[in-house]
């Protein structure tokens, strides 16, 4: 059975077609899998696990991860920049076992470091200095401890000024920095590397100290299921139709 992973989901309540296309492929092809990994961006956002209580929406998305779990089929959540908030309550909810970034594994018998992806866009020096502010516990507590529906302004507001942001930044400051992937490559004794985040899809031949390494991009789910099926022999990426 192959090993699937996915990324860049976005699902949020405005895009009903997305979170149907979700259902489907978990109740589809990942029911034939040997694990499903979630490298980060499952939501557009999350403000807190308390998003669990009384949020249908919310709710149903880890109740069909739930149903995965129960079929037997293990799933694997690492947080993105988008739902970065996400913790032991979801990870009960939904069955999910959530996955360090980056995280090295071997997957399907071939050492596999997997990541977000945003860590590694190191030219965007503003958006790295929001990562690590938000990363921190001192700035989590202070966001959580505002009232539900303050946090969900709040995060409406931080979209706003991302979307304004991007718009003043050129594809390769927003895109993966080539001494980064080359540096956490090294630091990992050069296993193959899959991420997301940058809504890039592509699959990379490139050599780091004499070694040749690969490096899969995840798509996002902009208007359909995808994902990238990994068997011994190597990968592949495959959609459903809308």
């Amino acid at each position: 059975m192959p090993d699937l992973l996915i990324s860049d989901l976005h699902l949020r309540p405005e895009r009903p077609d997305l979170t149907a296309a979700f259902f489907g492929f978990l109740q589809g092809p990942a029911r034939q899998a040997q694990a499903l990994t979630i490298l980060g961006d499952l939501f557009e956002y999350w403000v807190g696990d308390d998003c669990l209580e009384g949020d249908a929406f919310s709710a149903g998305v880890a109740h069909a991860l739930s149903e995965l779990t129960a079929h037997g089929v293990p799933v694997y959540l690492m947080l993105g920049n988008r739902d970065f908030l996400m913790g032991s309550a979801f990870s009960r909810a939904s069955g999910a076992s959530l996955l360090p970034d980056p995280t090295l594994i071997e997957l399907s018998g071939i050492p596999t470091l997997l990541m977000h992806g945003d860590s590694l866009c190191t030219d965007d020096a503003a958006y790295q200095d929001f990562r690590s502010l938000s990363r921190s516990p001192e700035w989590q507590s202070e966001f959580l401890s505002h009232p539900l529906a303050e946090r969900l302004a709040m995060a409406a507001a931080y979209r706003r000024q991302s979307e304004k942001a991007k718009a003043g930044k050129t594809d390769e400051i927003m895109d993966v920095n080539p001494d980064a992937v080359a540096a956490v490559l090294r630091a990992h004794s050069y296993p193959r590397l899959i991420h997301g985040h940058t809504h890039r899809p592509a699959h990379h031949e490139q050599t780091v100290d004499g070694r040749s390494c690969e490096r899969w991009v995840l798509p996002d789910w902009r208007d359909r299921a995808v994902w990238l099926e990994c068997h011994a022999d190597g990968c592949i990426q495959k959609s459903l139709t809308p």
